[in-house]
C-alpha cells in the first residue's frame, strides 16, 4: 500500500482518505469473525493481516496530520473530518474487540 502523503490533497481528501482506510479496515474486521464462525480460521487470520494495513494506512495520515499542527499549521474543523476521525477509533475499537474475542474463541476450542 502506497504512503500517502497529505500536502498533497486537500482536507477534503484527507478526510475521505481516513474514511477509505478505516472502512476497509472494518470491513475485512466484520468479515474476519465471520469467517472464524465458518470455521475458516485462517482466512479469518488473513483478512486481520489486512485489516491491520488499512489500519496503519489510516494512522500514518492521522500522524501526519498531528504532526502538521503541532508544527504550527492549524488543521481546518469540519463535520467531514470529525466523521472520519470518529470512523478510525471506532474501527480500531472494533478491531481490538474481535481480536480479543477471536483469542478467547481460539482458547475455548470454540
Amino acid at each position: 500500500m502506497d504512503k500517502v502523503n497529505i500536502a498533497e490533497l486537500t482536507e477534503e481528501q484527507i478526510s475521505f482518505q481516513l474514511i477509505l482506510h478505516s472502512g476497509s479496515a472494518r470491513s475485512k474486521v466484520i468479515q474476519a469473525l465471520t469467517e472464524y464462525r465458518n470455521e475458516n480460521v485462517e482466512g479469518a487470520d488473513e483478512l486481520l493481516k489486512q485489516a491491520k494495513q488499512d489500519l496503519r494506512a489510516a494512522h500514518d495520515i492521522h500522524f501526519q496530520m498531528v504532526k502538521k499542527e503541532a508544527g504550527g499549521t492549524q488543521t481546518p474543523f469540519s463535520l467531514l473530518l470529525m466523521h472520519a476521525e470518529d470512523h478510525l477509533m471506532s474501527t480500531v475499537t472494533m478491531k481490538d474487540l474481535v481480536l480479543e474475542l477471536l483469542e478467547l474463541f481460539k482458547s475455548r476450542n470454540l
